[in-house]
């Protein structure tokens, strides 16, 4: 093999698999590639040591469903297209935290005004009215809400979850050094995208990767922009 042939084939490798991180800041969004994910945990590792996150305590997770199992012929590597065609999936790992979403059905259960959707798209909890009643925990599809706290001190007595705690994405990060979430910067196989509507879209488009979620999750993830996903 000559060498420009091996380096047009690295320049491939390159180009096939490059980071996931878009762009950052205002109007960014963040959404998984499950075809991607290999569950290795990484993104996990990555969120705690950042944030010094305690073992026991998670912002993000990987729920892996079909542990062992293979797909419909053919459809081993795409789960979600399985699913769309009524097909057994196999084993899917999707990676689980706050995606910030366009109608976040957090935000609009919330009795004391704690989670608000800013301007710049974060959905941010403010501490200081969260009075522990798990109504968000109850309204999120993807199970982002977590009570850290719910079995210890007062809350443990009066049956309050106490404050919630949920992932960030990366907020103060990203809007003080430009860096991408803790998450999607370490995935080996760039699994969770950061990014608009529209790039994340192409992406996944340019990946041969399918939506995993319904519609009903990409209206309440996207709302309007949902559309850009096509399906």
């Amino acid at each position: 093999m000559s060498k420009n042939q091996s380096q047009g084939q690295a320049d491939q490798s390159k180009e096939v698999m490059r980071s996931g991180v878009m762009s950052t800041g205002e109007g960014a969004r963040i959404f998984p590639d499950v075809e991607a994910c290999i569950d290795c945990g990484g993104c996990v590792v990555a969120c705690k040591r950042t944030w010094d996150v305690p073992r026991d305590e998670q912002r993000i997770s990987v729920a892996t469903m079909m542990e062992g199992q293979e797909a419909a012929e053919g459809l081993n590597a795409n789960s979600a297209r399985a699913l769309q065609e009524g097909k057994k999936p196999g084993e899917t790992s999707i990676p689980m935290q706050c995606y910030h979403c366009e109608n976040a059905p957090c935000v609009s259960v919330c009795p004391t005004d704690s989670l608000v959707k800013q301007g710049d798209g974060f959905v941010e909890v403010r501490d200081s009215l969260c009075v522990g009643c798990q109504y968000c925990l109850s309204a999120c599809p993807f199970g982002a809400p977590q009570f850290p706290d719910a079995d210890d001190g007062s809350a443990q007595i009066v049956g309050s979850g106490s404050v919630m705690d949920k992932c960030t994405m990366c907020e103060e990060r990203q809007s003080e050094t430009g860096k991408g979430p803790a998450c999607a910067e370490e995935c080996s196989t760039d699994a969770i995208l950061v990014g608009s509507a529209d790039q994340i879209a192409d992406e996944l488009d340019r990946r041969g990767s399918d939506v995993f979620f319904n519609d009903v999750a990409m209206e309440i993830i996207f709302g309007g922009d949902a559309e850009v996903f096509g399906g």
